[in-house]
């Protein structure tokens, strides 16, 4: 174990300090070892006398205290690369280390590329940066934004650990009621039923760290259920009437065998009454149907029935509907499933399960279709009822798809469609777009609608999709599900999960990231809620767009060129009409001739070595796509990566790359911590 270990030190240490991996394999039995630089060449040298063990090569590897051996190499032939695949486990620990050293170098990428001018900024570049309070902290050259950088950076740069703003995010449950557990044959109120938990929450977001909670949903027993059968009475739906007479009392019996508390409500519809979906003539208007026929006058919608327990008065009800009929083929249902949905005072609906049965045995009228009457405005998604009536058919068109299924979502409304085996096609599709509906064939004279109802609910409630508001800009969500029996989704399949029975639990993760702070950084809400259920979570959404520090600020402060500024955070904040580090300048001196010449070294013509900008009279020297290229000195005249190189190694490596970095900035890479962590 401990030769394993100093091995894995030593091909750490190789990667990280050199760029070159030395693949030594004399515990393998060879006698060769292969170099491979960043140049993707293969090199071979004498093998070690000393081994792994030996003292002197431990002073030649020095990652945070070992170097790369610096023996003579020579140029390996391609067969030996071969060679060396061998030994899967040289290549294996190699990719390790280069994704740590590359990864931490890296890291502060994010920060560096902000440009941030304030510690809010700073923040809201990303999760892992921190914004260097100290006042003395920048050198010669640098600019404001050098104060912002990952963590570990910022310490390695001699920021102390008390001075770095690096506010985090948090949540808090507001309303957590526990779920609730019936007892055998004990009735509530469905007021006092919770199946869902938690039920509010505050969230503490900054940019791009996402606050994650637990979502638990369990199927209670006996919950109310509400039904409301909305039937198309067009002429050809009259054998179907027949059977719907006797429905109430029938599917009462069957719904007591679901829930102990059951109610049931009737509606109709036709078609709107403006011509060509109806004959105006003034003898259709009173009978349109056949002269041997007895109809009634044509009508969009009819509230029969609110919702009631009474099984009884809905068959009596019902008996008492007559037929009426319509020219066209397509029906108005749309304009009656809206004002089932909209018009729940007047329906009766109560917070439980809400079902729809809309029954017919044709096709839909939808947007657009009201042209034809001449009938131009928008459907507007109110209730307009009279006399339980619908009056406005013939003012506003028929509602679109999408805003069918807004109406239903909105109102927890779940849609069963029972439908003739001709249309079944038609109606499938429009199930694909209404979430929680389903399709069942009604036989030709509805004698199955029962059953149809029985397996539609079943279908439903075994099912449970969450869904959201509309997100803030800049925030988005996600969810993971633990189904029954091991069952997990991620991505829209983490939304739902399927065959609950009651009784069943079921868990959701969900996740919430902002990615950038909204214009105004007020608090924003958001509600989750599984479809077809009254139940919902609401998350409160702060965001974190600015640092404690800036609270501190003191405005006009001396520490600002005589008052000409805030001194927050460490740093200033210019006054309007004054800028530089201090704010020592006001925009009409910026391009002056006379600052530019504070810029310029002696005998030279260039502006800051033309490795940066001249703002105020000093150089402030440009970024490297590289963090850890940078350019330094009151002319911005040094940098770190321009020596010579041997053999791929900035200065032979006699002067490691990190202690370069050292001396010319006081500046640690991130992949320095990297390569000490692999160390231990």
């Amino acid at each position: 174990m401990r030769f394993l270990r100093r091995l894995l030190l030593w091909l750490c240490a190789s990667a990280c300090a050199g760029g070159a991996l030395v693949v030594r394999q004399r515990w393998l039995g060879a006698t060769r070892e292969g170099t491979v630089t960043e140049r993707g060449h293969f090199f071979i040298q004498r093998a070690d006398p000393l081994g792994l063990g030996g003292r002197n090569l431990k002073k030649r590897f020095k990652c945070l205290g070992f170097s790369p051996s610096r023996a003579p190499m020579h140029r390996l032939d391609p067969r030996a690369a071969f060679k060396m695949a061998r030994y899967p486990v040289f290549t294996f620990v190699f990719l390790i280390c280069l994704v740590l050293c590359t990864n931490a170098q890296q890291g502060g990428t994010e920060c560096l590329k902000a440009n941030a001018k304030s510690c809010g900024e700073c923040i809201q570049a990303g999760p892992n940066c921190g914004w260097c309070t100290k006042v003395d902290f920048l050198q010669e050259g640098e600019p404001t934004s050098a104060r912002c950088d990952d963590l570990a950076a910022l310490k390695t740069k001699g920021c102390p650990e008390d001075d770095i703003q690096n506010p985090r995010g948090r949540k808090q449950k507001l309303k957590d009621i526990p779920i609730t557990s019936k007892g055998k044959g004990e009735r509530m109120d469905p007021a006092n039923i919770t199946q869902l938990r938690p039920q509010q929450l505050v969230f503490e977001l900054r940019s791009g760290e996402p606050q994650t909670f637990n979502l638990t949903f369990r199927r209670a027993e006996d919950y109310p259920i509400d039904l409301y059968y909305l039937m198309d009475l067009s002429f050809s739906m009259k054998d179907d009437l027949e059977n719907v007479k006797s429905l109430g009392t029938a599917l009462m019996t069957e719904m007591e065998k679901i829930t102990s508390d059951f109610r049931i409500g009737f509606g109709s519809f036709v078609e709107k009454t403006v011509m060509p979906y109806i004959s105006t003539t003034p003898a259709k208007l009173l009978n349109p149907c056949t002269n041997d026929q007895n109809c009634t006058s044509p009508f969009s919608y009819k509230n029969v029935l609110n919702l009631t327990k009474d099984g009884k008065l809905f068959n009596d009800l019902v008996g008492k509907q007559q037929i009426s009929g319509n020219l066209d083929s397509p029906e108005g249902g749309f304009d009656a499933i809206m004002q089932v949905a909209v018009c729940g005072e007047q329906i009766g609906w109560r917070n439980v399960t809400r079902l729809l049965v809309f029954s017919t045995d044709a096709g839909f009228h939808f947007a657009g279709d009201g042209k034809l009457g001449g009938i131009v405005l928008p459907n507007d998604g109110r209730c307009h009822l009279h006399g339980n009536m619908y009056t406005m058919s013939h003012y506003y068109d028929y509602p679109s798809i999408a805003h069918l299924v807004q109406k239903l979502s909105e109102n927890n409304i779940q849609t069963i469609f029972a439908v003739t085996e001709d249309f079944q096609p038609v109606y499938q599709e429009l199930k694909n777009l209404i979430p929680k509906s389903a399709v069942g064939t009604l036989s030709s004279n509805s004698s199955n609608v029962i059953q149809l109802i029985i397996d539609s609910y079943n279908s439903l409630s075994s099912e449970l999709i969450l869904e959201n508001s509309k997100l803030p800009e800049g925030v988005t969500i996600s969810y993971r599900s633990f189904c029954k029996n091991g069952v997990k989704g991620t991505g829209e399949d983490g939304r739902k999960c399927s065959n609950i029975s009651i009784g069943d639990q079921v868990e959701f993760e969900i996740s919430v990231t902002a990615h950038k702070c909204p214009k105004k950084g007020q608090a924003e809400s958001i509600k989750i809620k599984p479809l077809g259920f009254n139940e919902e979570v609401e998350i409160v959404l702060q965001f974190i767009c600015e640092c404690d520090c800036q609270d501190k600020g003191t405005p006009n402060s001396p520490e600002c060129h005589f008052g000409n500024g805030t001194f927050e955070c460490g740093a200033c904040r210019c006054n309007e009409g004054r800028i530089g580090k201090e704010c020592e300048c006001s925009t009409d001196e910026v391009n002056s001739e006379d600052m530019d010449a504070y810029c310029r070294r002696e005998n030279s013509s260039e502006i800051c070595s033309n490795n940066g900008d001249c703002i105020c009279g000093q150089c402030v020297c440009k970024k490297r796509d590289n963090p850890n290229e940078v350019y330094s000195g009151k002319y911005c005249e040094c940098d770190n990566f321009n020596c010579d190189r041997s053999n791929g190694l900035i200065c032979g490596e006699n002067v490691s790359s990190v202690e370069l970095f050292r001396k010319e900035r006081n500046k640690m890479s991130a992949w320095s911590s990297a390569c000490t962590s692999t160390s231990l």
